[in-house]
């Protein structure tokens, strides 16, 4: 079956892997992004088959460096609500050549919208939980620190009718598909799809010292728990271990920060290019991420591709393919003392330890986690509906 297929997106996220998947099938008709064209192919996406609106791009990146003290300027909210709209107005040109519009939710309504008329079929791509449910439990986790939080009610309203309108949305783990459904979503809506690594960037390498090394990617928030594995260990004081964090700090969890300056074993070592991870990956023990809300975090895939068994929320995502005792833990959230517990098995059974690094590996073949395995499904999914469309 043969179809054309419009990606949209602000910046690129997994899109670009995606992007890849569809040409390799001869089916993208055309990527819309913000990112230059020279970035895309890097990715080994054709120039002729990208739509770029840099401008986007480039406003929002000289507000945020060099107008931050201008008011009005740096209204985020305002910003980042009008860069999302003008995007999706930019997609909606694009439509007359292709039969399935897909798109990057809080972007995407006004080309949904007129896809709709066109009579194309719809696909929101939706990385985390339903908004809902999102707003709801950071709510209760910042309050829990006494740090403020807005909700953006824009975006919200955005996500809400980006939801309803189009024809299916499709998410990365059984934890969003259940925060969905629960929202009244229903089920022959939803296109389940876990994220893919890419091996050529993600294998693990030697390991040059025998120090117990935890590793966290991502960001220092209050949304990927962080505080709770930054307590776990230093509670756990544990001789010969340090715990790396590799991605920017969020300026909201600073405070938090404080009583672990002095502790010579937590090393921030501030964000790293992607084709550098693998190094650092490769130097740890295991990996964690004790999310209070996300979709499914590509890290912990790539974590394991590199050998690492992954200690992980219930919460990220990663429940569909860390199994307890094999390749990793799936823990609740914010639970400090079975965290710690989690960690000091690892740490003193080192034959488990090694067992599970094997597993981590194997498991990517074995769970089919490459981006080949991601587009192979979703080629699947998109010929499923539109057999369906047709019927």
């Amino acid at each position: 079956m043969s179809f054309k297929v419009n990606l949209a997106v602000v910046g690129r996220f997994h899109a670009f892997n995606l992007a890849l998947q569809l040409q390799k099938r001869g089916m993208l008709n055309k990527l819309i992004t913000t990112y230059p064209k020279f970035l895309t192919k890097k990715f080994g996406i054709n120039n002729s088959a990208v739509a770029s609106e840099l401008s986007l791009e480039l406003f929002n990146r000289l507000r945020q460096k060099f107008l931050f003290n201008i008011p009005l300027i740096n209204n985020s909210i305002y910003w980042q609500n009008f860069t999302n709209k003008h995007h999706a107005i930019k997609s909606s040109k694009y439509l007359k050549d292709c039969d399935i519009f897909i798109g990057f939710s809080g972007s995407s309504l006004e080309a949904i919208i007129e896809a709709k008329k066109l009579g194309k079929i719809t696909i929101l791509e939706r990385g985390s939980s339903h908004y809902n449910y999102q707003m709801k439990i950071l709510q209760e986790e910042y309050s829990k620190f006494n740090i403020p939080f807005i909700p953006y009610y824009l975006h919200w309203q955005r996500e809400l009718l980006e939801y309803e309108l189009s024809d299916y949305i499709s998410i990365p783990s059984s934890y969003v598909k259940k925060t969905f459904l629960e929202e009244g979503i229903s089920e022959e809506k939803i296109l389940l799809n876990p994220y893919g690594v890419n091996l050529g960037e993600f294998t693990q390498i030697p390991k040059n010292d025998d120090i117990f090394r935890i590793i966290y990617a991502g960001s220092l928030s209050i949304r990927k728990g962080s505080y709770y594995l930054l307590e776990a260990f230093s509670e756990l004081n544990l001789p010969k271990s340090e715990l790396w964090h590799l991605g920017t700090i969020n300026n909201e969890i600073l405070p938090l920060l404080n009583k672990y300056n002095n502790n010579y074993k937590i090393k921030f070592l501030g964000h790293k290019p992607q084709k550098e991870l693998y190094r650092y990956y490769s130097q740890g023990s295991i990996f964690v991420i004790p999310s209070i809300e996300d979709g499914l975090g590509m890290v912990v895939v790539q974590a394991l591709s590199c050998g690492l068994p992954c200690v992980v929320s219930e919460n990220t995502g990663a429940g569909d393919i860390i199994e307890n005792d094999y390749n990793g833990y799936v823990i609740p959230i914010r639970n400090i003392e079975l965290l710690k517990e989690k960690i000091l098995l690892l740490y003193e059974d080192k034959d488990k330890l090694e067992n599970m690094s094997k597993n981590a590996v194997h498991s990517i073949s074995q769970m089919k986690l490459t981006w080949d395995d991601y587009g192979d499904r979703y080629i699947e999914n998109l010929e499923s509906i539109t057999k369906t469309q047709k019927a």
